[in-house]
C-alpha cells in the first residue's frame, strides 16, 4: 500500500513538474515569437519588404449612366431606379507608406429609357425627351490602371498596417462596350419586325447617319476609406466617375437623320415617337398639344435635335472590395 501511494505522488509529481515546464518553455517561445516579429522588416525585393505587398480582390458594384437619356439636360441627372449591379477582379501591388497601383476589370451595365425617367409634365425639357422615346442598355467591359493615394501612412509591414484610411484615386481605363435597344413590334410603315421584341446592336444600324467606335477610353477618379478586417484581409469602400470620351453610350448624340437614308430595322430604332398613341411618323404635323413648347419643329424632321453632342457620357461606380493579401500565409509561418 505504502509502494502504490508512493507511485502515485511520484506520478502527480512529474505530471506537475512537467505541465511547469512545457508552461515555460511555451511563454519562452511566444515571446521569442515577439520578438521576432516586432524586428522583422521582410527581405529585400520580397513580397514582406516594409511597406510593400501585393495583393487580389473582388468586388460588387452599383453603377449610374449620366448621358442624353438622363430625366433632365442637367449634368448630375441620373435615374437611380436604373441602378445596375456589376462585379469586378483586381490586383495590386502596394509602393511604400501611402500608395498603391491597382489594375482591375470589371463587367459593367447601363441603362436609360426616356418614356421611364423624363417627366412629360415639365414643358421645358422634360416632354421632349418623354415623347422621344428611346432607351438603351449598354453591357461593358473595362480594363482599368488606378492609382490610390492614402491619407494615413503606414510605416510598417502589412502586419501592422493602419487599421482605416481614407483615400483618393485616378488612373485611366478602356472599355468596349455594345449599346442596345429592343425592337418595337412593327417598323414605321406600320409592317411587322422580324426583330420585334428582341435587342438589336444599335451601331451598325447608323441612327444619327455615323458611326463610332466600340473600344472607348475613361478617366477614373473619385475617394473612398480601406478598413482592416485581419493580417490579410481588407474592406475598400469608394465612390467614383468615369469621365468617357464619347458620347455614344446610349447611341446619342447629335440630330435626326433623313430616315430615307437608313435601313428599315435603322429607322425603327431611330424614331420611336410614333410607338406613343397620338404621336404620327416624321414629316407631319406636330400635334396640338405641343405647339408653343419648347423643341425642335418638325420633331424627328432630319436635323431635328435628338441628343446634344456638348458632353460626353458618364457613368459612376459606387463599389465594395475585398482584398488579400499574397505572401501572407508564408511571413505568418516564418514565425511559429
Amino acid at each position: 500500500m505504502r509502494k502504490l501511494c508512493f507511485a502515485l505522488v511520484s506520478v502527480l509529481f512529474l505530471v506537475g513538474f512537467s505541465s511547469d515546464s512545457f508552461a515555460q518553455l511555451n511563454r519562452k517561445l511566444i515571446k521569442k515569437n515577439n520578438k521576432a516579429i516586432s524586428k522583422y522588416r521582410g527581405k529585400k525585393g520580397g513580397f514582406g519588404k516594409k511597406n510593400v505587398y501585393t495583393g487580389v480582390g473582388f468586388s460588387v458594384n452599383a453603377l449610374n449612366y449620366f448621358g442624353d437619356l438622363a430625366p433632365t439636360p442637367s449634368s448630375f441627372s441620373t435615374d437611380i431606379s436604373f441602378t445596375a449591379p456589376s462585379f469586378g477582379l483586381s490586383l495590386f501591388h502596394r509602393f511604400g507608406p501611402r500608395y498603391t497601383l491597382q489594375v482591375q476589370y470589371l463587367y459593367a451595365s447601363l441603362k436609360g429609357s426616356d418614356s421611364e425617367s423624363a417627366d412629360a409634365g415639365d414643358l421645358d425639357n422634360g416632354i421632349f425627351r418623354n415623347r422621344r422615346n428611346l432607351s438603351f442598355r449598354n453591357r461593358m467591359h473595362e480594363l482599368s490602371t488606378v492609382a490610390y493615394f492614402d491619407l494615413f501612412e503606414n510605416q510598417a509591414t502589412y502586419i501592422s498596417r493602419v487599421g482605416w484610411t481614407p483615400y483618393a484615386y485616378i488612373g485611366i481605363a478602356a472599355f468596349y462596350h455594345n449599346p442596345q435597344a429592343q425592337a418595337p413590334t412593327n417598323d414605321l410603315r406600320g409592317n411587322a419586325l422580324a426583330e420585334a421584341g428582341q435587342w438589336v446592336d444599335l451601331q451598325p444600324l447608323k441612327t444619327e447617319g455615323n458611326s463610332y467606335s466600340l473600344i472607348q477610353f475613361a478617366v477614373p477618379f473619385g475617394a473612398g476609406a480601406r478598413f482592416r478586417i485581419n493580417e490579410v484581409f481588407d474592406l475598400w469602400a469608394d465612390i467614383g466617375f468615369r469621365y468617357t470620351f464619347t458620347d455614344y453610350l446610349d447611341d446619342v448624340s447629335g440630330n435626326f437623320v433623313d430616315l430615307n437614308t437608313l435601313s428599315t430595322l435603322g429607322q425603327a430604332m431611330a424614331y420611336r415617337t410614333n410607338e406613343l398613341a397620338g404621336y404620327p411618323t416624321p414629316g407631319l404635323s406636330i400635334p396640338s398639344e405641343l405647339a408653343g413648347v419648347n423643341v425642335q419643329a418638325g420633331f424627328g424632321k432630319a436635323d431635328d435635335q435628338r441628343g446634344s453632342p456638348k458632353e460626353n457620357d458618364i457613368y459612376m461606380v459606387t463599389s465594395i472590395r475585398l482584398t488579400y493579401i499574397l505572401g501572407a500565409t508564408f511571413h505568418k509561418a516564418k514565425f511559429r
